[in-house]
């Protein structure tokens, strides 16, 4: 008896890839600002962010109210990115792409991605300094990859209702023109929403977090953009497909094992999916915030991940009581798996730009510097467990450890080099890195690191396979 085969049926939804010429444009603004807006209009909002990001998917999860995810043609793979969004279109009313860097920034990029999915782009341009350039600008975006889709652009930044029309009249397009967006706030070029190093402070660290996107949704309510009504809006309605492959679920490696995490202002750095994909292994988890003065529940291995140890070393030096529960924990050879700013907590202390030392919890032989410049940056993998790990790095710290190097990283589609990727260290049964990985990418080897099986990591013998894309976490195609 033949069994018939039943293709899952496309789902239409109104999308847009809100994209810019380059970062610090104001895209999260927007992008927030539009989620917000749509979810005021009664509407139900989908939010993602393309490429590594942890920081702005905590404002578009606030602005819309539903769980962010992210998109990626190489880190996440495009199996996973279709899936994403096919259920999505089947439950929203809208769905919001944020970009990452510039339209054309990265491989593959952001246009590469609206390309190939048909998702019309928004292009969001700061100018605060310019007028005919306007035009001229947009121009070259517009005919620099012919296949992208356009919805249109928003200027951000602008100064009057004539500088407006100076930049609308410069378009060659004027059909383009989706209107115009004053400086809000009072930060860094204006912004609405306040910076650091690694990026915006997190939508849950500001009281008056709400209030802010409801200024810039009012904003926003006041342009051509917002003046559409929402069968206006169909024009940028998309049909997404099934994808062709459904993504592999993962074994359930960690059946019967409870993981602890980190979770609070200090460590924040926690993708969605990488729970998801913990939890579709069978793992157990328990969350708990070391900031609090929590102690370490009971478990049988513990993530420490990235986050912002530095602005808080004085409130973790003086939980000794977590401190006494992590030597337990690793004297008795649970696994600890910290990464970026779970590293540094480990350490013996951190140092300020000034040169300032605060102690840590000393578990890892090890000293943290904080510095003025950026120190790591970009998509990068490891080969474990016979297979590729991938994920980014994205730091503006050192650490120099005594602990033995037992791996190292390498760029997207590159062979691990001496000396250049990040280190994985290992003390005792703690690995720590600077690496922050997608753990979809390679479910087995991520069990591994929270104790299933040993851990085999690549040698100069398997660093080739590095350079394959996986089933799932392959390039555009």
């Amino acid at each position: 008896m033949l069994t018939e085969t039943i293709t899952p049926p496309s789902h239409r939804c109104v999308a847009l890839l809100i994209a810019a010429p380059a970062s610090g444009q104001g895209k999260t603004t927007v992008t927030a600002a539009l989620a917000r807006w749509h979810t005021r209009q009664g509407r139900r909002v989908r939010v993602f962010k393309c490429g590594p990001d942890f920081l702005d998917p905590y404002w578009h999860q606030l602005a819309s109210g539903a769980p962010v995810h992210n998109l990626d043609g190489w880190m996440v793979g495009m199996d996973e990115v279709r899936a994403r969004l096919h259920a999505a279109a089947a439950q929203a009313d809208v769905i919001l792409i944020e970009g990452v860097m510039g339209l054309f920034d990265g491989s593959p990029t952001a246009a590469d991605l609206a390309e190939h999915l048909g998702i019309p782009v928004l292009l969001v341009v700061d100018a605060a300094a310019m007028a005919g350039s306007f035009g001229a600008l947009v121009l070259g975006m517009q005919q620099y990859q012919v296949g992208v889709p356009w919805a249109g652009v928003l200027a951000n930044r602008v100064a009057s209702a004539m500088h407006a029309h100076m930049l609308q009249t410069s378009l060659r397009t004027p059909a383009l023109w989706l209107g115009a967006l004053p400086p809000l706030g009072q930060g860094k070029h204006g912004q609405l929403l306040p910076e650091r190093h690694l990026g915006l402070v997190a939508a849950h660290e500001l009281p008056d977090a709400m209030a802010r996107l409801n200024t810039a949704a009012d904003q926003l309510a006041d342009t051509p953009l917002g003046h559409m009504g929402w069968e206006d809006w169909q024009r940028f309605g998309v049909e997404f497909a099934a994808p062709a492959a459904a993504p592999e679920a993962p074994l359930p490696w960690l059946q019967g094992r409870t993981i602890a995490v980190a979770s609070d202002a200090a460590f924040s750095f926690i993708y969605p999916a990488n729970l998801d994909c913990l939890v579709a292994m069978g793992a157990n988890l328990v969350f708990f915030s070391p900031l609090a003065g929590e102690g370490l529940p009971p478990c049988d291995a513990l993530w420490l991940p990235g986050g912002y140890p530095e602005l808080h070393a004085a409130a973790l030096a003086a939980n000794t009581g977590l401190q006494a529960d992590l030597q337990v924990h690793v004297a008795v050879g649970k696994p600890v798996w910290a990464e970026c700013g779970g590293m540094l907590a480990l350490g013996q202390q951190i140092s300020d730009v000034d040169g300032q030392a605060q102690p840590l919890w000393g578990i890892l032989p090890g000293a943290g510097q904080m510095q003025s410049k950026l120190a790591g940056l970009g998509m990068q993998q490891c080969v474990l467990q016979g297979g590729v790990l991938r994920g980014h790095t994205f730091h503006y710290s050192r650490f120099d450890c005594m602990a033995p190097e037992v791996a190292r990283t390498s760029r997207a589609r590159q062979m691990a080099e001496a000396g250049k990727g990040e280190a994985v260290y290992q003390h005792g049964s703690v690995h720590a890195s600077y690496f922050h990985a997608w753990f979809a990418s390679h479910p087995r080897a991520v069990a591994a690191l929270f104790g299933a099986e040993p851990l085999r990591w690549g040698d100069a013998g398997d660093a080739g396979a590095a350079c394959k894309p996986a089933s799932t976490a392959g390039a555009l195609s």
